[in-house]
């Protein structure tokens, strides 16, 4: 019985870098409306733990959800969203 934790990751933008160790990502999803179909953008923003205070506003970021480090914070940023490459 090897179970794994696998724990959530989401991308998202920085949009506030003004708290200290605290940054505000935000996330973007499509959601499809359920009388005319057609979808939509959703924007949610969460409150992340950065310990460096390495990330600034505009950059694309990969958060881990942990445990619960204040009244708002339960994610923490991992790292830069890697663009893939295509070789032709």
């Amino acid at each position: 019985m090897n179970e794994q934790n696998k724990t959530r990751r989401i991308s998202g933008t920085v949009v506030s870098d003004k708290m200290q160790k605290t940054r505000v990502v935000a996330v973007s999803r499509l959601k499809k409306h359920p009388k005319y179909l057609k979808y939509y953008t959703v924007t949610t923003k969460f409150k992340a733990h950065d310990e460096g205070n390495v990330y600034k506003t505009g950059d694309k970021v990969v958060m881990e959800e942990t445990r619960p480090m204040s009244r708002e914070k339960r994610w923490k940023i991992v790292g830069y969203v890697v663009a893939k490459i295509k070789n032709k």
